[in-house]
C-alpha cells in the first residue's frame, strides 16, 4: 500500500513538472527593436543578428516592426516578443511593469567624433552653428524631443537640462515636439523645422560618417553625464535552454556578427546586467513621464 501511495505521488510530480517544460518548447523567436531609425534601415542592419540567432538556436527567428518605444515595451512585457532591443529607460520601464525581464548583452561603441569609446553614449543638445553658439541662444527657440520613453532624446534632457538651467524644458523653448526617432529629430534640425534637438550622441557620428552632416554642421551646446548603452532584453517566461543558446551566440561565439556590429560602428557586445541600468531609475522619478 506505502508503495502504491509513493506511485501516486510520484506521477503526480511529473503530472506537474511536464506543464513547465511544455511551455519551454520554442517553435520560433521574435526580436522587436526601439525605432531609433527609420525601420527600412533597422530591418536591413538587423539581419546578421537575425541569422546569427536562427543558426545558433535552431529554429526562426523574425522580428517585429514597431512604430514606438511603448509599443516594444508593451511587447516584450506582455511576451509578444521574446527578445528586445530597448534603451536604457524602456527598459527600466518594462522592468517595472515585470521584474524578470532580463538584461543580458550590450554594444561596445567604437570611438566617434561625438561619442568616446567604449559602453557608454551621451544625451546632446545639437543646433546648426548658424542658429546658436551657446545654449542661451536657444531660449524661445524650438526644439525636438525622440519619444517620451527615450533616454537620450526625452528622459535625460528632462531630467538632466532642465536642473542645469532651473526650469521644465517648455519654459525654456518656445516649442518642444516629439519627432518619433533621433534621426527625425536630426533631420528636423537641418531642415530647419526645429533650431535644436536632443538626441543620443552615437546617432550624430552616425550622420557624420554618412556624410550627411560635416563636422563644421552642428554646435553641441549640452552633453549629458555618460550613459550606459541600450541592453538587449529577454522576456520574463523565456526558457532557460533558448535563453542559454543566445547568450552564448552573442556574448561567446559570435564571430557571425560582424556585420551587424559594423552596421552599429561598435566594436564588440559584453554581459550586462540590472546594476548598469538601475541608477536611471532616480532620474526618471524626478520628471512626469510626459511633458
Amino acid at each position: 500500500m506505502r508503495a502504491v501511495k509513493i506511485l501516486a505521488a510520484l506521477l503526480a510530480s511529473v503530472m506537474l513538472i511536464e506543464p513547465a517544460y511544455g511551455q519551454c518548447s520554442q517553435q520560433s523567436l521574435r526580436l522587436a527593436v526601439i525605432p531609433k531609425k527609420s525601420m527600412e534601415v533597422l530591418l536591413r542592419e538587423q539581419r546578421p543578428l537575425i541569422e546569427h540567432l536562427r543558426r545558433a538556436t535552431g529554429i526562426p527567428v523574425e522580428i517585429v516592426p514597431s512604430s514606438s518605444y511603448e509599443s516594444v515595451v508593451d511587447a516584450i512585457v506582455s511576451g509578444g516578443v521574446d527578445l528586445a532591443w530597448l534603451g536604457p529607460a524602456s527598459y527600466i520601464l518594462a522592468y517595472q511593469r515585470d521584474p524578470r525581464i532580463e538584461p543580458f548583452a550590450s554594444l561596445t561603441i567604437a570611438k566617434g567624433f561625438f561619442t568616446p569609446a567604449g559602453q557608454h553614449y551621451q544625451a546632446l543638445l545639437v543646433a546648426r552653428q548658424d542658429v546658436a553658439g551657446q545654449t542661451e541662444g536657444l531660449r524661445g527657440k524650438r526644439v525636438a524631443l525622440t519619444d517620451p520613453a527615450s533616454t537620450s532624446g526625452s528622459i535625460i534632457p528632462n531630467a538632466e537640462f532642465s536642473a542645469r538651467i532651473g526650469m521644465p524644458l517648455p519654459q525654456f523653448f518656445s516649442s518642444v515636439v516629439y519627432s518619433g526617432s533621433h534621426d527625425k529629430s536630426l533631420d528636423a534640425v537641418l531642415d530647419r523645422k526645429v533650431e535644436a534637438a536632443f538626441v543620443s550622441s552615437v546617432r550624430v557620428d552616425e550622420y557624420l560618417n554618412r556624410g550627411v552632416i560635416s563636422r563644421a554642421t552642428l554646435s553641441v551646446l549640452w552633453r549629458s553625464e555618460p550613459i550606459y548603452y541600450d541592453p538587449f532584453v529577454f522576456r520574463g517566461a523565456l526558457c532557460a535552454d533558448i535563453k542559454a543558446r543566445i547568450r552564448d551566440a552573442m556574448l561567446v561565439n559570435n564571430q557571425g556578427l560582424s556585420g551587424f556590429l559594423d552596421s552599429q560602428e561598435a566594436s564588440g557586445i559584453v554581459p550586462v546586467g540590472h546594476a548598469q541600468y538601475a541608477p536611471l531609475l532616480q532620474k526618471m522619478q524626478q520628471i512626469a513621464p510626459a511633458q
